[in-house]
């Protein structure tokens, strides 16, 4: 038997814009319409039972793909951030540059006081091991969730989280058995062209 995953990460909003910690906003209009345009091209995990995480961006991204998701386990949770969370990547570089230096170089650290690389990727490793040998799910959840399962997927080390892109909208597949995973790397998440 043979467990699949499919990690969907959530459409483009304003925060990912204006790279910013996740602060609760919506999707915007060109977010919301990418992932309605795309809600067919889930043929991967048809019939799977889908999951997103906590975030708004996750929840309105599995709502506008047509998924009828229910919350993910903390396990798929997004990196708590602390209190950068709602602030800029560059607010926070202003006002805490030896800290954010120490975030992208030092895996065990917890930024302003919320959750480690290290963390993340220990709590998402354990979630996948724990599925059953004939689990499906798709989950739609935060870019370091992705990041943190093809770490694990692939036994990288922990410091190979931030060599891993995640773009808005993509789906990373991962099958396996036992203790191994394949990984199938983010592909865009957009309507089937009907000439196939």
């Amino acid at each position: 038997m043979t467990r699949r995953v499919l990690f969907v990460s959530p459409a483009m909003n304003a925060s990912l814009r204006q790279a910013r910690f996740d602060d609760g906003a919506a999707l915007d209009a060109s977010g919301r319409d990418a992932a309605r345009a795309a809600a067919g091209a889930l043929v991967t995990g048809a019939g799977a039972p889908a999951v997103t995480s906590g975030s708004r961006r996750c929840r309105e991204t599995a709502e506008a793909l047509g998924l009828d998701a229910s919350a993910a386990p903390d396990g798929l949770a997004a990196q708590d951030m602390g209190r950068w969370r709602g602030r800029t990547l560059a607010e926070v570089t202003g006002a805490e540059p030896l800290d954010v230096a120490r975030w992208l170089d030092d895996p065990e650290f917890a930024p302003g006081g919320g959750e480690s690389v290290a963390g993340v990727c220990a709590r998402v490793a354990r979630w996948l091991d724990a599925l059953a040998d004939d689990a499906q799910v798709v989950a739609v959840v935060e870019p370091e969730v992705v990041r943190a399962a093809v770490v694990h997927a692939l036994g990288a080390p922990v410091s190979a989280f931030w060599r891993c892109d995640v773009a808005p909208l993509t789906a990373t597949g991962l099958s396996g058995r036992g203790a191994r995973w394949n990984v199938r790397l983010g592909g865009p998440l957009s309507p089937a062209d009907p000439s196939d």
